[in-house]
């Protein structure tokens, strides 16, 4: 029988990691549920609550963290590397602490330099972060983009490259998101869209998909805007998402919503979720 999809979405922590965590995926009737560990705006760390971590860890809720959006190593900025791969270090080290199953990272941009410089320093600065973290511990799971700018992975087929920087490592898994995915060009909303995406995913990364941001888009296919829509009200549409949770390479991978609107919206997103599923 094939593994059934866990569904849920970014939380709120207010009033605690766990306890303000906790008690927002129950108000949207999340299944498993995405949090951040530090301010995911600014580069000062947040040492957690032993208590809170305690909480969540012993809760039984899957949980993923979402690493600081600054987060670059294909940054020129010397300052920038540094402080990413600080980030990185901690948040691994924070969702070992309440026992996330992977922390997600976005794979980041050359800015003015070149390609291969920039890969090269992915793999100076990110490999070493990898080989810290114990079998037990969290994966790292990559997060391509929506290809703006010169970012260094947007397609799935970029995921090649950049799994070869890394050796490989088996640490370091794969986060899918579905807006940034359309945006790149992956048409999920064409009648074959998802089949073709995760076959291409399959060929490069296998068995790494260990975390799907199920994201509506409000612009077309490889507009290469990363903006996000409710499920069902994009370009996207509802069924591709059905399509999604039916191929062999998402069995039993979580869906975690990222979708714009208060409380209620996000519930409805994962309401719709549950019932395509």
């Amino acid at each position: 029988m094939t593994p059934s999809n866990l569904i849920g979405g970014h939380v709120f922590v207010a009033g605690g990691l766990a306890t303000g965590g906790l008690r927002h995926a129950s108000k949207i009737g999340a299944e498993m549920i995405q949090v951040f560990v530090s301010n995911p705006r600014g580069w000062a760390l947040s040492a957690g609550d032993p208590a809170e971590d305690a909480k969540l860890r012993e809760s039984g809720m899957p949980a993923f963290v979402h690493a600081n959006y600054l987060v670059n190593f294909g940054s020129p900025t010397e300052a920038t590397l540094e402080s990413s791969v600080t980030v990185i270090r901690h948040t691994l080290r924070r969702a070992a602490a309440i026992g996330a199953l992977g922390v997600v990272v976005h794979t980041g941009s050359a800015v003015n330099q070149s390609r291969e410089e920039a890969m090269r320093q992915v793999r100076e600065h990110l490999l070493p972060l990898l080989d810290e973290i114990p079998d037990d511990g969290p994966d790292l799971l990559l997060e391509p983009m929506a290809g703006q700018g010169r970012m260094l992975c947007a397609t799935v087929q970029d995921l090649g490259p950049y799994l070869e920087a890394l050796d490989f490592h088996p640490k370091a898994g794969v986060c899918l998101d579905t807006c940034h995915a359309f945006a790149a060009g992956h048409d999920l909303a064409a009648p074959d869209g998802v089949r073709l995406t995760l076959d291409a995913l399959h060929e490069v990364a296998p068995g790494r998909l260990k975390l799907i941001h199920a994201n509506d888009s409000k612009d077309a296919c490889g507009s290469k805007r990363d903006r996000h829509e409710n499920i069902g009200a994009g370009h996207i549409g509802a069924r591709p998402f059905a399509d999604l949770m039916r191929h062999p390479v998402a069995a039993g991978v979580p869906l975690c919503v990222e979708t714009p609107g208060k409380e209620e919206k996000l519930r409805e997103d994962i309401e719709l979720l549950k019932k395509l599923r």
